[in-house]
C-alpha cells in the first residue's frame, strides 16, 4: 500500500491574496466548479492539467522561523533564470538570498507576500548550456 498527494498545502493569513499570487507565478487556476474570492478561507489552485493542486488556508499568526518544505521552481525555456526572477520581483516576490555563481550556476531564494521562501533554479536550457562548456 502507498499514499499520493492530494495537494500541498499552506498557512496564509490572506488565502485569496496568496492563490491570486501563486496562480500568476506557476499559471495555475481556480476550479470554476468550486469558485473562491476575497475573504474566503480556503482557496485551492490548480496546474493546467489539474495534476498539481494548492491550498491556502487562513490561520491567525504569521509565518515565525524558516520554512522546512519549500518550492524549487525551475523556469520555462524563454528567459531563463534572470528573467523569471524578474518576473516574479514584480508580482510581489521579494529576494531573500543570491545564491548565483560567476559560471552561471545556482540559484536565488525568494519569499511570497507571506514571508514563504522559495528558489528559482536554472532552466533546462541553461543547465544544458552549462554542462557543454566543460
Amino acid at each position: 500500500m502507498t499514499a499520493s498527494i492530494s495537494h500541498t498545502t499552506f498557512d496564509s493569513l490572506d488565502p485569496y491574496a496568496q492563490s491570486v499570487f501563486w496562480a500568476q507565478v506557476l499559471d495555475f487556476h481556480a476550479d470554476p466548479e468550486e469558485p473562491f474570492g476575497p475573504g474566503d478561507d480556503e482557496c485551492m489552485i490548480f496546474s493546467p492539467d489539474g495534476s498539481q493542486r494548492l491550498l491556502f488556508i487562513r490561520v491567525p499568526d504569521r509565518k515565525q522561523v524558516k520554512n522546512r518544505l519549500h518550492l524549487d521552481l525551475q523556469p520555462e525555456e524563454a528567459g531563463g533564470r534572470d528573467a523569471e526572477l524578474a518576473r516574479l520581483l514584480t508580482l510581489g516576490a521579494t529576494q531573500v538570498d543570491d545564491q548565483r555563481r560567476p559560471d552561471g550556476t545556482g540559484w536565488v531564494v525568494l519569499a511570497d507576500p507571506e514571508g514563504n521562501e522559495f528558489c528559482i533554479l536554472r532552466s533546462h536550457a541553461e543547465r544544458y548550456a552549462t554542462s557543454q562548456q566543460g
